[in-house]
């Protein structure tokens, strides 16, 4: 009966079952167990980049991972109906669970299933507490976790440190091997109620520990990477990453420690936020070892986890710097990959949804940024896996602002230590000049192109009423002095919102190094100021989950273009502490000082 069942399922998967490895480990002369995305590429972080030739006049194919769960779902639904039915040839190991009028066998089938979806997607922490468990009896773990400490700087992204003694994670445990581990089990130990039930009850708390875990996963991913359409601007990536963390041990302790923290700062619950607070200096640990490793340095997995410990820093705020320490980092990681490795896949949704925060890095950094060269304007998108909008077009301008922001920086250094002669002075202040002439045209060129003629209409001007959901935003009227509350501006949809925010804080930094006498005027940089603090409800109120991240830059932009005391500042304040309050964002409550682009410029003179 079992021989027909087993041929019976071989024979369904077994007909167009893949001959051929795929190409990565055909590349790399490992074994492929020709499933999509395989063990192999799974393992060394680039499930997206398993793919398989496609041979003319063949139909093998690759079964999907998808198809691989169906199948072994489909064989547990086959020996339950055979269970119940009392058709099932019982091993003789567990004779011992099947007593007359006991219901130990449909038991033993629970925790066999939920034991298979246990190891199948939990940590790899639980995973191993699980296997020392089936193998005897539970021991006392060596291992500590240092304390929490602070990643403060860059430098963990290009020098860090060899762990000492063995690695955090071990190497994976096939299924033949999970068996023979539970068989032995079995053998050892003893075949009494208690026995059972206490094992019973320790999948069962594990089970139940990992369903709190998707919950906190959910409730992380709901927030940073909720549904939106295309006209809220693209926020799926977060959402893809979870889907592959399976995949990836240092991811899933990512998600782990960012969904714990999130979660328990959310409901306010010191406990599970302290809990997710534990996790992070193994992840940090994790992290540096994967940079070490020129292979796993390009994973998708790492740039993933990266970008998660931003949101954990934007969530818990560790230190000042730990924030910008992190965006550095996978800045350089971006370049370290190359453009041709965001193409495609979660890597590709990476790369083009986060390009804002990538942009306003190099804006920190103000020196000339490798995103200004033409490749990475064009490959990325090059596959068609995305389309360029209205945001992009504005960044392929904004991207060149980091240079003239150097250009400037280089001419105020050589005057205040008076290394450059007049000739001198007067051939970089042109070029300066005549770049910033250039750079302002095209942007105001886009905003005629792009915003006046938006499908869905430019932004609108409406009455600001304090109905007490938002702060009203009061500015100076710069003619008389006096303090009055200026129209709010309302906009079709979200991503023209973001958009004009950051096309007011780029034209707001570009200004700022515009010495020209026919430059932007001090009432103009003041307006465009004020163009992004009455555009903040409309965004902040409509933004589903934590989409208001994606306005923190250009909101430290308008802070430090207004004077301290004045109302405008007062205003930002207080959306600064609404933001910490109602989004569980430590990053909002601080001030955001961190992410000013005057963090990196000498002190300023006449050029």
């Amino acid at each position: 009966m079992s021989d027909h069942f087993s041929r019976k399922v071989a024979s369904s998967t077994q007909g167009l079952r893949q001959s051929r490895s795929c190409k990565v480990c055909r590349a790399r002369k490992v074994k492929c167990d020709r499933v999509k995305p395989c063990h192999a590429c799974c393992t060394h972080g680039y499930p997206s980049k398993c793919v398989y030739e496609v041979v003319p006049g063949e139909d093998f194919k690759p079964i999907s991972q998808a198809e691989e769960i169906r199948n072994l779902r489909n064989e547990i639904k086959e020996l339950t109906a055979r269970i119940n039915g009392g058709e099932l040839w019982i091993p003789i190991t567990t004779l011992a669970y099947a007593l007359p009028g006991s219901n130990r066998p449909q038991r033993r089938l629970h925790q066999l299933q939920t034991l298979f979806e246990t190891i199948r997607s939990a940590p790899e922490d639980v995973v191993e507490r699980l296997i020392a468990e089936l193998r005897g009896p539970p021991r006392e773990t060596s291992r500590q976790n240092p304390p929490v400490g602070q990643w403060d700087d860059t430098e963990g992204y290009d020098d860090v440190q060899q762990l000492d003694g063995e690695g955090e994670y071990g190497d994976a445990v096939e299924g033949d091997d999970l068996s023979s581990l539970v068989i032995r089990r079995e053998f050892r130990r003893d075949s009494s109620e208690s026995s059972d039930d206490s094992a019973y009850g320790s999948i069962s708390r594990m089970d139940t520990s990992k369903s709190m875990l998707d919950v906190f996963i959910e409730r992380f991913v709901d927030a940073f990477s909720p549904e939106v359409d295309a006209k809220a601007g693209q926020a799926g990536a977060i959402r893809r990453a979870a889907e592959i963390r399976m995949f990836s041990p240092i991811l899933t302790d990512a998600f782990q420690a960012v969904s714990h923290v999130f979660f328990g700062r959310s409901v306010q619950n010191k406990t599970i936020e302290a809990t997710g607070f534990s996790y992070y200096p193994r992840v940090l640990r994790s992290l540096q070892e994967a940079l070490l490793d020129p292979e796993r340095s390009k994973a998708e997995s790492t740039l993933a986890t990266v970008i998660l410990l931003m949101a954990f820093e934007a969530v818990e705020r560790t230190s000042q710097a730990s924030i910008t320490a992190h965006v550095q980092g996978a800045v350089r990681l971006i370049e370290h990959r190359g453009p041709e490795n965001h193409m495609y896949g979660v890597e590709h949704l990476f790369f083009t949804e986060l390009r804002p925060y990538w942009v306003s890095a190099s804006f920190s950094r103000r020196a000339p940024s490798f995103l200004a060269r033409d490749e990475w304007k064009t490959i990325p998108w090059s596959a068609g896996t995305t389309a360029k909008n209205i945001l992009h077009y504005l960044l392929d301008l904004a991207v060149e602002v980091p240079g003239l922001l150097s250009q400037y920086d280089e001419i105020t250094t050589g005057i205040n230590s008076n290394i450059l002669s007049a000739h001198e002075r007067s051939v970089k202040q042109a070029a300066l000049w005549n770049g910033l002439a250039d750079l302002t045209n095209r942007f105001l060129l886009w905003k005629i192109n792009w915003v006046d003629g938006y499908p869905d209409g430019p932004p609108s001007e409406v009455e600001a009423t304090d109905e007490g959901l938002f702060p009203v935003f009061q500015c100076r009227d710069l003619r008389t002095g006096a303090t009055i509350t200026p129209t709010k501006f309302e906009y079709p949809d979200l991503l023209l919102t973001q958009t004009m925010c950051i096309y007011y804080a780029t034209r707001l930094i570009l200004s700022s190094v515009d010495t020209r006498p026919d430059g932007v005027s001090r009432p103009e940089q003041y307006q465009l100021a004020c163009g992004i603090c009455r555009s903040l409800e409309w965004y902040i109120l409509k933004s589903p989950g934590n989409m208001i991240n994606r306005l923190a830059f250009p909101v430290r932009v308008a802070w430090e273009a207004f004077p301290d005391g004045g109302p405008e500042r007062k205003f930002l304040y207080a959306v600064l502490k609404l933001v910490e309050k109602r989004h569980s964002l430590a990053l909002w409550g601080g001030g955001m000082e961190e992410l000013s682009s005057r963090y990196n410029s000498p002190p300023r003179t006449d050029v």
